[in-house]
């Protein structure tokens, strides 16, 4: 298991300074960004699910960036519906493709994370693979995710208190590029069902 030294810096965003924390791995494993939830509402990349799925990525050796979406923390910037922070998330994934250039370049979502990501990644063609933890699918239209192919793993609590699983399950019907992974009892946090989020995070590799 690697030592974990998240090492703290600034990305250059469009809107100004992202403040960012990364982690190095092997250079031949992955390299992940993830994307935190909503910035209105206390979102930060210091989140203990957008931590505990960093730590998942990290102990199979990815690289693992995370950072504050515009106007969180020492981010500059302000909120901009959702529109600004998902180019917020392609700076983090240009930043990552250039410094850990040979490693094979994923994207991770939690909750309101998970659009602004997957914006980010849609047309981006570097991004093989896609993490979306309890997307926000009743507050958020992911209609520009149609067509897509790449591998998805999306997990989802059946007990999510924030966004109803029944749509979130509704949602990936049909797909088959999706890798669907419910977890029985989890809420929107998985206070008590952390271990288990990692383990469908990492289920499908």
């Amino acid at each position: 298991m690697p030592e974990h030294q998240h090492k703290p810096f600034f990305i250059d965003g469009p809107a100004g300074r992202l403040q960012a924390l990364l982690q190095r791995g092997a250079p031949d494993q992955p390299a992940v960004v993830i994307c935190h939830p909503h910035p209105l509402y206390g979102g930060t990349m210091r989140n203990k699910v957008v931590y505990w799925m960093g730590r998942a990525f990290e102990d199979i050796g990815c690289s693992v960036l995370r950072f504050n979406f515009r106007g969180v923390e020492q981010s500059a910037g302000r909120w901009a519906e959702g529109v600004g922070e998902a180019d917020d998330a392609h700076a983090a994934l240009d930043w990552l493709a250039a410094h850990v250039p040979h490693s094979q370049l994923w994207l991770a979502g939690f909750s309101f994370g998970c659009y602004a990501g997957l914006q980010a990644a849609r047309h981006d063609t570097r991004v093989a693979r896609m993490f979306a933890v309890a997307p926000a699918v009743n507050l958020w239209s992911f209609a520009f995710m149609q067509g897509e192919t790449r591998p998805i793993t999306v997990i989802s609590g059946t007990a999510d208190e924030i966004v109803p699983f029944a749509q979130v399950e509704a949602s990936v019907r049909g797909k088959s590029n999706i890798h669907f992974h419910p977890i029985e009892g989890a809420g929107h946090f998985f206070p008590e069902h952390m271990p288990r989020m990692q383990q469908a995070l990492l289920a499908d590799l």
